[in-house]
């Protein structure tokens, strides 16, 4: 059973094509690709998700057709749009499952824009409408795809902070130095779930439960993929007042004497809190402890904050200075920075702490609106194009060409124009290409069928969809 009723999930204007294709029309095929955008490749990822939860087994029933026609038959005020009789077509020849068959890139392959990533076509000539039905609810996958890139293209980031800056042995942390902060600022469940395990393709710090319960769920991750810590929050540090931060510091670190853990610190005086009470009161206990106190400013400039608080610390813990030249803290002391964070802040964040002597394997991120929700389908352009059609028994490639006018006036063919015909994806020569289909023939078409007819014929695990997106 499906979580909704896919039969009300198009756009209100697609339940009037089975009218307006040209009669004669058999199949429907299209395409999916990221048309440029912020990044210059796309981590495919998400897919297996809209087809387990809402396009395998029987979606079309008796009961969500008489529930979708009162439905549309509202948001029309017509009787003559709506035709039931193409969903019961499908109920009576197929119990109600999907005659279409989608092929997709290996999910976690990282694909440089300007590429297919997945087709779409319809394999019963009577259901050429139902392909580009589909595309409302497959386009979604917009949002998993640009979360996953936006992370690893962090990643990317990280890596050469710690090229630079870092020691060798700090590589083995680089998955827990992006957090996910994310869930309250999610526009729902929903996209906490799909969003959250997006960015554990890439890290595996977050405290977006959600995450890691989808990618159980559907990508059969054996463990949660998404790790988290103790950490206090405002509400615990300030319950005595300013007068007794102290007192609640002690106490967190009393109450988990071991292990890591952090502690929210700007909640009145961010550099008394850590001169005065993490490097002078409380010293010799963070010292001694099996485990390390990661440090959270929450306000301020992030680097000015970072450099003064980096500075009070090492001058209080003491430092060593790391085969690049750079200082770092005893493992004891950490910093995390949850505030501001995003893919524009992070580079002058790191830059900032270079200039200043220390290395990136002091610091931590924690990201939220700006990982889960501050990303849209423009982001990496994506679009679902028609590119083929069989139309009385012929064989037609079909393309968009708009002809537009730029800034100054001039005419210039847009970024829009699709591509044509049947396609696959190969890899030449280490380089990916869009190609049709009889095109490069030695080549092998990376499009592999995850769905036809109804049912999900290939999956991927989530250690494969990590492997396929490792840098």
């Amino acid at each position: 059973m499906t979580k909704e009723n896919l039969i009300l999930l198009a756009d209100a204007y697609k339940y009037s094509h089975h009218k307006l294709y040209i009669p004669g029309t058999q199949y429907i095929y299209s395409y999916l690709e990221s048309r440029g955008g912020k990044f210059d490749e796309t981590v495919f990822y998400g897919l297996q998700y809209f087809l387990k939860e809402y396009l395998e087994g029987a979606v079309f029933t008796k009961e969500k057709l008489d529930e979708a026609e009162q439905t549309l038959n509202e948001v029309f005020g017509r009787t003559d749009v709506f035709d039931r009789s193409k969903f019961e077509y499908i109920i009576d020849h197929y119990g109600g499952k999907l005659p279409v068959r989608i092929k997709a890139v290996p999910e976690g392959t990282v694909v440089p824009v300007k590429n297919v990533l997945m087709t779409i076509e319809n394999t019963d000539p009577e259901c050429y409408w139902l392909t580009n039905f589909l595309e409302t609810l497959l386009m979604q996958v917009w949002y998993p795809c640009t979360v996953a890139t936006v992370s690893r293209e962090i990643k990317k980031i990280v890596y050469k902070y710690y090229t630079e800056t870092a020691s060798e042995s700090a590589f083995a942390g680089i998955d827990f130095v992006l957090n996910d902060f994310g869930f309250r600022g999610a526009s729902s469940v929903e996209s906490a779930g799909i969003g959250g395990s997006a960015h554990l393709v890439n890290f595996s710090g977050s405290d977006t439960i959600a995450g890691s319960v989808f990618a159980k769920k559907f990508y059969n991750a054996a463990t949660a993929p998404g790790l988290s810590i103790p950490a206090t929050e405002h509400s615990i540090c300030t319950l005595l007042g300013e007068a007794g931060e102290l007192t609640i510091f002690k106490h967190v670190l009393d109450t988990f004497p071991t292990g890591t853990i952090a502690c929210v610190s700007d909640s009145y005086n961010i550099f008394r809190a850590c001169e005065e009470y993490w490097g002078t009161e409380l010293k010799e206990q963070i010292l001694n402890r099996k485990g390390t106190l990661v440090i959270r400013p929450d306000s301020g400039d992030p680097v000015q904050t970072l450099t003064r608080v980096l500075d009070i610390l090492t001058n209080k813990f003491g430092y060593t200075v790391n085969e690049k030249g750079y200082k770092v803290l005893p493992p004891q002391v950490r910093v995390i920075q949850g505030d501001g964070i995003s893919y524009s802040s992070i580079p002058g964040i790191y830059e900032g702490l270079k200039k200043a002597g220390f290395s990136a394997e002091n610091l931590v991120l924690g990201m939220g609106g700006a990982l889960l929700q501050r990303v849209n389908r423009d982001t990496q352009e994506f679009a679902l194009k028609c590119s083929y059609a069989v139309v009385n028994g012929k064989g037609i490639d079909v393309q968009k060409m708009p002809v537009e006018l730029d800034a100054n006036g001039n005419l210039r063919t847009s970024f829009k124009k699709s591509k044509a015909g049947k396609l696959k994806l190969v890899n030449v020569a280490d380089k990916f290409q869009t190609v049709g289909v009889g095109e490069e023939p030695g080549a092998s078409d990376l499009l592999q069928t995850v769905f036809e007819n109804g049912q999900t014929v290939a999956t991927y695990s989530f250690d494969e969809v990590r492997r396929n997106a490792r840098i």
